[in-house]
Order: structure tokens, then C-alpha cells, then sequence
């Protein structure tokens, strides 16, 4: 008898551990395998939920009693940058953008381990090696790029991220920078950046991963204007993120069984 993967995907919940954004707090994930002809279709349709990837894999925040994390993204057309962003472009004026197909290089993972060292040193990306960080760039099924900053005058790499192509904009899925140039505002500077390529290629959306109230590390993607929360099954504007409440009851969050019911998935069909 031949068997054959399932047409629809699979949908899995992790085990609680503690929330990184939220003291105090346990997250869980729900998640879905990224793989196969359709894998592109799935992370459009997908990333315009909610989900988020990481590597072969599409999550979205579940947790039991907690819907705190919030998909974020940049609506282009509304996007004007501030006074203080604009300095950021300034600053950085002598940055010189190099896009690349999704290949991991030395000069990358050096200032991978320079930016986790200062920045994330008791995170669970901590520990991750060489042959991780090269998993963690090049396993992607769909399109993705390696966008680099480099340093005109130096040519020394000042900021990488790693982006994804879909089919309504761009998806940060990984930022780092040098931890020696926190005055030039270099994550700022990548999303500026990025808004810029989005605009140029006639991209509506740049989206930024999860925004949590409340929680220090997530609270420059509110800085930025045009933006969109994903709350409640839709997109919706935020336009005071300080009136915006991070919702930890116990019942703001449906069963999994009914999350992954009125998930909408594209048609996987084989020709």
C-alpha cells in the first residue's frame, strides 16, 4: 500500500514553559509542519493569522490562560517615519544593503555570538553553535533572504536579518546587530529598511513577529506608525498602543480544538 503525506496540515500544541516576555507567566505554542510543494501557499496564508515561522515550522502563541502576544505589522502605505527614526536613517547613512539567498557564513555567526552574548545571554538561544545558527538561516522551504548592512567606509557586517518573501510583503524572522553600536539604533534602522524595500517592490506589509504589552523588549514596535495588530481573528489598527491592555484571563483564549477549526487554510490540492 502507498502512503502519502496529509493534503491538510497537522496541527500540534507544545508543552508550557516560561514566558520569556511575561514574568511570572507560561507560554505554549500551537504549531504546524512547513514542508512540501505547498509550503509557500501555507506561510502566506498563515502569516496573514497569526503564525510566525522558524525554520520548517509555523507557530502562533496558545497559551491556556494568556493572549498577551500579538502578531504585528507595518501597514506601508500609512507609514511615516518620526522625527527620531528619521536620525536613525541619518546615522546610518554609510550602511550599504547586500541582499543574499539564505547561506550562513562565518562573518555572520561571529556577530550572532557578539549580539547574544550582550544582549541574550540567559536566553534560549543562548547556547545555539555554529551548525544551529547555519540551520536556523538556511533550512527554509520557501522564499527567503539574508539581508546584510555592512559598513561603507570599513566593509565591517553591522546588522543582519533574515526575511522571508510572502506573497503581501516581508517577514522579519531574525535580526541581530553589533552590540558595540547601540547608538545608531540598528534593529530600528533594519525594520526603516525594510519598509523601504517593501514600498519599492509593492509590498503592503512589513511584518515585525509579536508585539506584547507590557513587556520592555517588545515595546519599539509600538514606535512605528501604520501599525496593525492581529486580535481577535482580524487585523486591526493600533493607534494608541498605551490604551492597549495585555489580556491575561483565563478565558481569553479559545480551546485548541476551536483555534485550529477556524483556521483558514489555502487549497493544498495536488495537480
Amino acid at each position: 500500500m502507498r502512503h502519502t503525506l496529509p493534503l491538510a496540515p497537522q496541527f500540534y500544541v507544545t508543552a508550557p514553559q516560561p514566558c520569556p516576555y511575561l514574568e511570572g507567566r507560561m507560554e505554549r505554542k500551537l504549531f504546524t509542519a512547513l514542508q512540501g510543494d505547498s509550503a509557500q501557499k501555507l506561510n502566506d496564508a498563515l502569516s496573514k493569522q497569526g503564525f510566525r515561522r522558524s525554520q520548517n515550522v509555523l507557530y502562533r502563541p496558545s497559551c491556556s490562560d494568556c493572549a498577551a502576544c500579538l502578531s504585528a505589522r507595518i501597514r506601508v502605505e500609512d507609514f511615516a517615519p518620526s522625527r527620531s527614526q528619521k536620525r536613525v536613517l541619518k546615522r546610518n547613512a554609510h550602511l550599504e544593503r547586500r541582499a543574499t539567498s539564505p547561506w550562513a557564513t562565518e562573518d555572520q555567526f561571529a556577530l550572532f555570538r557578539r549580539y547574544l552574548d550582550s544582549r541574550h545571554a540567559e536566553g534560549g538561544m543562548a547556547d545555539m553553535d555554529v551548525f544551529e545558527f547555519a540551520a536556523m538561516i538556511e533550512e527554509t522551504p520557501i522564499r527567503s533572504r539574508v539581508i546584510e548592512y555592512s559598513d561603507s567606509r570599513t566593509n565591517a557586517l553591522a546588522a543582519v536579518c533574515l526575511t522571508d518573501v510572502l506573497d503581501d510583503g516581508l517577514s522579519l524572522v531574525y535580526s541581530f546587530f553589533d552590540p558595540d553600536l547601540a547608538r545608531n539604533s540598528l534593529g530600528t534602522h533594519i525594520i526603516l529598511d525594510h519598509i523601504a524595500i517593501a514600498r519599492d517592490a509593492s509590498l503592503p506589509y512589513v511584518y515585525l513577529g509579536y508585539w506584547v504589552p507590557g513587556s520592555p523588549k517588545m515595546g519599539y514596535k509600538a514606535k512605528f506608525s501604520g501599525l496593525e495588530i492581529y486580535h481577535r481573528g482580524e487585523w486591526q489598527k493600533l493607534d494608541d498602543p498605551s490604551a492597549f491592555e495585555a489580556d491575561p484571563h483565563p478565558l481569553s483564549t479559545d480551546p485548541i480544538a476551536e483555534q485550529v477549526a477556524n483556521i483558514s487554510l489555502p487549497n493544498l490540492g495536488r495537480r
